[in-house]
């Protein structure tokens, strides 16, 4: 799917692909993706390094780097990147956990206090509403999950789709869940062939922002 960055707009671009069972090599791929689509340069010329600490960055060659963040789950890739400033995702199936044992082991009391307020059906999915969120702000913070966000109360989420929200006691952080789409985002109202991305039902994805953003653009590759 082509995608062009609108000008004068900071817009987090969130590209989403499969593995094909090469990880790495599926992830090169959609960061080239990205630093085309933001950089406005050609894929070819775009750079995929890692710094000291394995973190990934992307430039043309010159001095300009590109914000990026990368997670992955169960054959999904998920890249997010912006030209404004630091960003961050996590993405998750949805799958049975103990969520309220993990919630006591791992999150704060009030957190854990209003998971247990959810419905039984629904706490699975909070559960992974709180934890995508704090590793998506531990990696916008460039400090990962245990220095970044485990430990970091979250916004009591609303659900995928929700708008970024503060992450109190932050600064200007913000994070959120982008609706993802019931199939794989290509042209046509057809079936969705076997083997391509089905979306909505399957996955927890979230993006935080460190300073204002305009949106969250979901780019499916």
């Amino acid at each position: 799917m082509s995608q062009s960055a609108v000008p004068g707009r900071d817009t987090v671009y969130v590209f989403l692909g499969r593995t094909d069972g090469d990880r790495p090599a599926a992830a090169r791929r959609l960061l080239r993706r990205a630093g085309g689509t933001l950089l406005g340069r050609a894929e070819a010329e775009i750079r995929v390094r890692r710094d000291a600490a394995g973190r990934p960055l992307v430039d043309a060659g010159d001095a300009v780097e590109l914000p990026v963040s990368v997670s992955h789950t169960g054959g999904i890739v998920v890249v997010a990147a912006r030209r404004g400033g630091g960003v961050g995702v996590d993405v998750e199936r949805r799958r049975e956990l103990p969520a309220l044992a993990l919630a006591r082991r791992w999150y704060a009391p009030q957190e854990a206090a209003w998971l247990r307020g959810r419905p039984p059906g629904q706490r699975v999915e909070a559960f992974l509403l709180l934890w995508t969120a704090k590793e998506a702000v531990g990696k916008a913070l460039g400090r990962g999950l245990r220095d970044g966000g485990l430990r970091r109360p979250m916004p009591v989420p609303g659900g995928p789709g929700e708008l970024l929200r503060p992450v109190p006691g932050a600064g200007g952080l913000r994070v959120g869940h982008p609706r993802l789409p019931a199939g794989d985002g290509r042209a046509g109202d057809g079936p969705v062939p076997a083997g391509d991305l089905v979306l909505a039902g399957d996955l927890v994805l979230a993006v935080a922002v460190d300073g204002p953003a305009d949106g969250v653009e979901l780019v499916i590759d």
